[in-house]
């Protein structure tokens, strides 16, 4: 077995990737107002979330990190809505000591310093070209810098194309 140190990292953002911002359509079927997987009604966005994402997630085989800015609350509200465990919360220091280059997303620097050199995959809808430069000069190992659409979400597509680029990152 591959220890948690060995595995390649996936940072995963909430809102965009796990709560997309289309119609309500984009909605899980599964999800039913009623249903003992409906979210709490004070934050309607949650019902967008697919409950069987979390465990298509975990099969990946990577060490999950939050990197969102729901911090603690991703773990308290959204993984038991996916079918997530309890997942380390990349901390965010005060945005506004965040300094860098027109472009460059205030979580990026802050993740290539989480990941330590490890190889790592960030899953976000906020990632542009200035990330992708800062992160192939900055992070010695691999790292796929994964951009889902906020309007649909992660999608089987997505989860495919990340288990792609992981077969040969992998340990053993």
């Amino acid at each position: 077995m591959t220890s948690a140190a060995e595995r390649p990292l996936l940072f995963l953002d909430v809102d965009g990737p796990l709560i997309p911002f289309g119609s309500p359509s984009v909605q899980s079927p599964s999800v039913t107002a009623g249903s003992p997987t409906c979210p709490d009604r004070a934050n309607p966005l949650l019902e967008r979330l697919a409950p069987g994402l979390g465990p298509r997630l975990l099969a990946l085989g990577c060490q999950l990190v939050w990197a969102t800015t729901w911090m603690e609350e991703a773990n308290e509200v959204v993984s038991p809505l996916v079918g997530l465990p309890r997942l380390p919360v990349l901390e965010w220091p005060d945005p506004c000591a965040d300094k860098g280059p027109h472009g460059l997303h205030w979580k990026t620097g802050h993740i290539v310093e989480w990941a330590g050199g490890r190889p790592f995959i960030w899953v976000d809808d906020e990632i542009g070209a200035m990330d992708h430069l800062w992160v192939e000069a900055s992070h010695p190992g691999p790292a796929l810098l994964h951009r889902v659409d906020p309007a649909r979400g992660l999608v089987d597509a997505d989860i495919t194309g990340l288990a792609d680029w992981l077969r040969p990152v992998m340990p053993g």
